[in-house]
């Protein structure tokens, strides 16, 4: 017990002790830390203090400089606008001479207007005194002189007009002639069609006399069914062993010549049998136009042509114009005018294709109305061809102006095509009306004695009056009566007119 005592005293001691001993080593611990904080204060105040003192003696030396590159600056804004001032002065010198010299200039012009003033109205009075003499001089009034020397004038600078035109007119022709022979020869040269064609009237061979009375019928029974179905006339007379089938439609035509043809191979005629054979004929002849058409594409090497296209294309095969072929007139007139694009530089596929096309409207002319030219412009709108396309084929007549040169290079092939001798039949009475249209044209001119047409109405001669008409004029005159022919007369090709001024002198020996 008491030793147990005694251990309880002894720990309380040491408890405290320890207490007492820890406590001492940490105020000893605190006071050595705040004398090393004290140290670190008192180090970094003297730090500070360093910095200060080296930051007030840059910013010294920065002021200092700012200072001087201020004043350097100032220094040179200073001389700078000393020189501006002093050119100013001088400026100011230059202007008041200038204005000094314009002064004098503008003295000196306001004297020489008046002076001038002055001399005009002299040289005025002079000319009215020079007038009233040549007037009391030549009893003429100054009207009177003034129009006759603007006569004089005028005639003076229409013969030396005459003679500008003559001669540009002459080097002109030569060239372009030479040129246009040129293209056009090795065009037609390269080209060639038959003309010759059918016009309103098919024949058709018989085995035998004995077979009109069969085409005929019964009361003519079997002849009026074969017009009514196929509305085409059929002409049986005196002919020896021939049917002549008559009738403006060429495919109306074809199919019944065709159905006529198959009627007398099979022997059987009847109304019944001639409604069959016909719808046969048709067919076939639907078929041959379809094929027609596709070659004629192919041989003007024109592709992607629309079905109903190519289908009127063929149609023209059985068309003629004036005794022409149009389907082949349409090819000569595409491969004419590929090789007059291909010489010139145009494009040669819308010139090929465009001639191909450019009578399409003669296949459905009996059955829409206008002309052909703008029914086959409408067709080929329609069937979504190319405004040039179009163009040319609408102007290929001259009803509308040419604006392309492809479309005056159609319209050029087409009249060589039908102006190639032998290529249409033109009636007498047309041809002598045009005839005698040129000779009025050309005797209604002042001057003129007699004129002969010559070459089939290709070439006019005109003979002039010598005394009336020199030289100039009669070339001014050959222009005139052309440009009139032009504007009067429609006609293929060209027509060449030749003024021919004779002079003759007679003398008797005795």
């Amino acid at each position: 017990m008491i030793t147990a005592l005694i251990a309880i005293i002894v720990a309380v001691i040491a408890l405290a002790a320890g207490f007492f001993l820890r406590k001492m080593m940490t105020e000893a611990r605190i006071s050595s830390a705040e004398s090393d904080v004290e140290k670190l204060r008192a180090d970094a105040a003297k730090e500070i203090e360093t910095m200060q003192r080296t930051a007030q003696v840059e910013a010294r030396e920065e002021a200092q400089r700012l200072r001087e590159e201020v004043e350097a600056e100032l220094k040179e804004r200073r001389a700078e606008i000393l020189k501006g001032e002093q050119r100013l002065e001088d400026k100011d010198k230059v202007t008041a001479d200038r204005e000094k010299d314009i002064q004098r200039r503008e003295q000196s012009i306001a004297d020489r207007e008046q002076n001038a003033k002055k001399v005009g109205e002299e040289l005025q009075q002079a000319l009215e005194d020079q007038r009233r003499q040549l007037e009391r001089i030549s009893g003429l009034s100054s009207t009177q002189a003034k129009e006759l020397l603007m006569k004089q004038v005028e005639e003076e600078a229409r013969y030396d007009m005459a003679k500008i035109i003559r001669s540009v007119e002459e080097e002109t022709r030569r060239e372009s002639e030479r040129r246009a022979r040129n293209i056009l020869s090795l065009s037609i040269q390269r080209t060639a069609a038959n003309h010759a064609a059918e016009t309103t009237v098919s024949v058709v061979p018989l085995p035998s006399d004995e077979m009109k009375g069969r085409i005929i019928g019964r009361e003519g029974r079997n002849i009026r069914a074969l017009e009514n179905i196929s509305g085409i006339d059929v002409i049986i007379d005196d002919t020896p062993e021939a049917v002549v089938l008559s009738g403006f439609d060429g495919v109306k035509r074809e199919i019944a010549r065709l159905t006529l043809t198959k009627l007398l191979s099979d022997g059987r005629i009847h109304p019944a049998r001639i409604e069959d054979t016909y719808k046969q004929a048709k067919a076939e002849v639907e078929k041959a136009i379809l094929e027609a058409g596709e070659q004629a594409t192919l041989e003007a090497n024109v592709h992607g042509v629309p079905e109903n296209l190519v289908k009127l294309l063929g149609r023209l095969k059985y068309r003629t114009s004036y005794g022409q072929n149009v389907l082949a007139h349409s090819l000569e007139v595409s491969h004419l005018a590929g090789i007059m694009a291909a010489e010139l530089g145009a494009n040669t596929k819308i010139v090929r294709r465009a001639g191909l096309l450019h009578d399409i409207g003669k296949a459905v002319d009996h059955q829409v109305e206008g002309t052909h030219a703008d029914i086959g412009a409408n067709l080929a709108k329609k069937n979504r061809e190319s405004q040039a396309i179009s163009h040319a084929i609408e102007a290929h007549h001259s009803d509308i102006e040419p604006q392309t040169v492809e479309a005056v290079l159609v319209q050029a092939a087409d009249a060589v095509s039908a102006a190639r001798p032998g290529a249409r039949r033109d009636s007498l009475e047309s041809y002598i009306k045009r005839l005698e249209s040129l000779e009025d044209i050309a005797v209604s001119k002042k001057g003129v004695e007699k004129c002969y047409v010559m070459q089939a109405g290709r070439e006019i001669r005109v003979m002039v009056k010598p005394g009336e008409i020199d030289d100039a004029e009669a070339a001014l005159l050959s222009r005139e009566i052309a440009k009139e022919i032009e504007k009067q007369l429609d006609y293929p090709g060209q027509i060449k007119v030749t003024v021919i001024r004779e002079s003759r002198a007679t003398e008797y020996a005795k």
